[in-house]
């Protein structure tokens, strides 16, 4: 029997190393056994948020309100949760370890739904107890607005009229007597009186900052529109953003505006969001660098759940149960008590001990995974804020079943914004996805549903395949192989491929491509 010849022609080639160089080449490296989740618009299904992570009465709410609109109950919660922020931001923080590191109570929330899918809907039934206290104090108050608008309007013709008389006076004697006289009416004067505003709908940074001083330090925007983007961006300033504001509101970092004709000084401003608005319009508006680098983007809590437009049924009518909206309305009221009032330090609350344990192991779960090569890496300046926004959650949830005297977090309170706080993370995934969507994400979809389209071809055995091949397959998108390389360069970043080169003597080296397994089963 003839000796193997293959070995034989080897070593007549090269030494044993050049043989055991070029196999290890022609091998590629074995992959990690883990994968992080692949992060791409349209392949991230979110799970849904259940109405069953709030109390018990805001819960039968959002579900009344769900099954009333028939949308995805994920959009009641988060509006739900900015209400309770618009009404307890500003007069509570929660302090997680009990020192001077304390989270205020404003919360951000963006929920993404597409046209047509009752939106208005469920942001005017969550908002109905809302406007109903604003217009309830705004009819009590109306005789005593208008009493001192007509006083100050009396007092300032006065002032006019003597320092036309000062003007006109010759002798220093009669104008220090008109001076003091000036001087009296000012201070006799009564302070403007508003009738007390919760939210509002639209508005400038600047007109922000002056709500923020007439209404307690504190303000909410809720909207089923992305105006408040454009805004943000700089519509009404020549495209010059002005997003200081927001980002203090968020932040409860003190605010000092001095300006020609206007000035605002604010020791502890409070802005919640309560926004539903359209996914197509929410990427073209708000996937602003500028958004990304300042940290606006990371502030929003995002809710990305899936359209049931197409499965809804047309016959079916469910209105909300008197009891339920009633039961909400009274306990939003309840939590009004003392509004308006004197602006004083916010009302502090602790964690109990078991609370804090549990929020601590999440805070060590998120840093783990928002290094260079963990599952949250993409989206690491979201997560970096995800331990605060679930103490501030948390907090938000134990005020709503205790009530105002509430001056701990309970373990069931902390429990149930853990959950709320894991299952949003998805969410922000798809919504950063969305956010970073362009013309490459367009090539990268594409490839996209190449790959998931030939999971079974023979070319994908081992969901490995050459890029020579799907350049060959999608060469009427693909004229030059940068814009391919590009879209390779993109998945692999969203954790979708791996690239991997195939290195055999005397062939040109072969780039291919293995696939996330993850990808089949959201296919």
């Amino acid at each position: 029997m003839n000796a193997p010849t293959d070995f034989n022609d080897l070593a007549a080639m090269a030494s044993i190393e050049e043989v055991q160089r070029q196999i290890a080449q022609a091998v590629p490296a074995v992959e990690p056994p883990v994968w992080p989740d692949p992060i791409l618009p349209g392949t991230l299904r979110t799970p849904p948020i259940p109405p069953e992570v709030l109390p018990s009465w805001l819960a039968d709410m959002a579900r009344a309100v769900s099954a009333s609109t028939q949308t995805p109950p994920a959009l009641a919660v988060m509006s739900g949760l900015a209400v309770l922020a618009t009404v307890l931001q500003r007069r509570f923080e929660v302090s997680p370890f009990g020192d001077s590191y304390t989270e205020p109570l404003a919360l951000w929330a963006l929920s993404a739904s597409p046209s047509g899918t009752r939106k208005s809907a469920v942001l005017n039934a969550m908002l109905g107890p809302l406007l109903h206290w604003e217009k309830l104090l705004r009819d009590r108050m109306r005789r005593d607005i208008a009493k001192v608008n007509a006083t100050r309007a009396v007092a300032k013709k006065r002032i006019e009229k003597l320092l036309q008389d000062a003007a006109k006076a010759k002798e220093p004697s009669d104008r220090e007597a008109i001076r003091a006289e000036v001087e009296r009416e000012e201070v006799e004067m009564p302070e403007e009186i508003r009738a007390p505003r919760l939210f509002t709908g639209d508005t400038t940074a600047e007109r922000l900052q002056a709500m923020l001083v007439e209404h307690g330090e504190r303000m909410a925007v809720h909207s089923d529109e992305a105006g408040i983007f454009l805004i943000m961006a700089g519509i009404y300033n020549g495209g010059a953003a002005n997003i200081d504001v927001f980002l203090q509101g968020h932040a409860g970092s003190a605010m000092r505006v001095d300006r020609a004709g206007r000035s605002a000084h604010v020791d502890k401003p409070a802005l919640s969001f309560g926004l539903l608005i359209q996914p197509d319009v929410m990427g073209e508006v708000a996937g602003s660098s500028r958004f990304r680098g300042s940290g606006l983007l990371a502030r929003f809590l995002y809710a990305m759940p899936a359209s049931n437009v197409g499965r809804r049924d047309v016959r079916k009518h469910t209105p909300i149960p008197e009891h339920v909206a009633g039961e909400y309305r009274d306990y939003l009221l309840s939590l009004l008590e003392g509004v308006p009032g004197l602006l004083e330090a916010p009302k502090v609350l602790t964690l109990c001990e078991a609370a804090r344990e549990v929020w601590l192991d999440l805070a060590e779960e998120v840093e783990r995974e928002q290094g260079d090569g963990g599952r949250y890496e993409s989206i690491a300046d979201w997560t970096s804020k995800l331990p605060g926004a679930v103490a501030r959650i948390a907090a938000l949830l134990e005020l709503a079943e205790t009530g105002l005297q509430a001056t701990e977090v309970s373990h069931a309170s902390m429990d149930r914004a853990l959950r709320l706080g894991r299952l949003l993370i998805p969410h922000a995934q798809a919504a950063f996805g969305l956010l970073g969507a362009d013309a490459v994400d367009g090539d990268a979809a594409a490839v996209l549903r190449w790959i998931q389209g030939n999971e079974h071809a023979e070319f994908m055995r081992g969901a490995e395949f050459m890029r020579s091949v799907c350049h060959k397959a999608m060469s009427g998108r693909f004229r030059a192989l940068s814009r391919l390389e590009k879209a390779m360069e993109r998945l692999e970043q969203n954790h979708v491929v791996r690239a991997f080169t195939i290195r055999e003597a005397g062939k040109p080296p072969s780039p291919r491509y293995r696939v996330n397994p993850q990808l089949f089963l959201l296919s």
